[in-house]
């Protein structure tokens, strides 16, 4: 019998993630079933469960790659002299995730599936440490941005790198939150809006 490459497994496991993906955001977790991914993937049961055992392994999987993808771009955006500034890191970053992640629905679709994966974690202990693991990872991440915005005189030294990673998480978090709810948010908006407030100045005399 011919062996497999490891190839053609990578290419069925990565056609697994995006029907399901695709699965999920269009109708959401609970009201898909995996009769309902196997039709979108067009594979067998068989061929599915050889790789996932259920939708839970699935959800798990695809949060666990957008951490790694994310987490990468920034750990890559903090070794290049200078780095790159908050809006333009931030908005590059979830405008790639978005488009490169959406496998097949829309924007607003695809931040709803984010946002269940976030309330899975609520009764999926497996899940919640896998969240976990990836916001303490994206904190680790942002603080060595903060470190390199250090290096290059453009960030001041007077707040807790971890205060500054949890901040722009946040603001992570909010936008696909916004997105997800509204639809109506672009990249562009959370660009200029992060652009206005660096553009601030305080008196230190006051």
């Amino acid at each position: 019998m011919a062996r497999v490459s490891q190839e053609h497994l990578d290419a069925r496991r990565r056609q697994i993630l995006d029907g399901a993906a695709r699965c999920f955001a269009r109708n959401g977790f609970h009201a898909s079933s995996m009769q309902d991914v196997l039709t979108e993937v067009g594979l067998s049961a068989g061929a599915v469960y050889r790789y996932f055992r259920g939708k839970d392994e699935l959800i798990e999987a695809i949060a666990t790659e957008a951490f790694t993808t994310i987490r990468a771009a920034f750990e890559e955006a903090a070794r290049t002299t200078p780095p790159p500034t908050p809006d333009v890191l931030l908005g590059a970053v979830i405008g790639l995730f978005l488009d490169t992640r959406i496998a097949g629905a829309d924007r607003q679709a695809f931040a709803r599936l984010v946002i269940q994966v976030w309330t899975e974690t609520l009764r999926n202990e497996v899940l919640a440490k896998t969240l976990s693991e990836g916001y303490n990872g994206m904190r680790v991440a942002w603080a060595r941005l903060v470190t390199a915005y250090r290096d290059a005189g453009i960030l001041t030294a007077d707040v807790p790198a971890d205060h500054v990673a949890r901040t722009l998480v946040a603001t992570a978090q909010g936008f696909i939150a916004q997105q997800a709810l509204f639809g109506d948010v672009s990249v562009e908006v959370l660009e200029d809006g992060l652009r206005g407030l660096m553009s601030m100045s305080v008196d230190p005399t006051r």
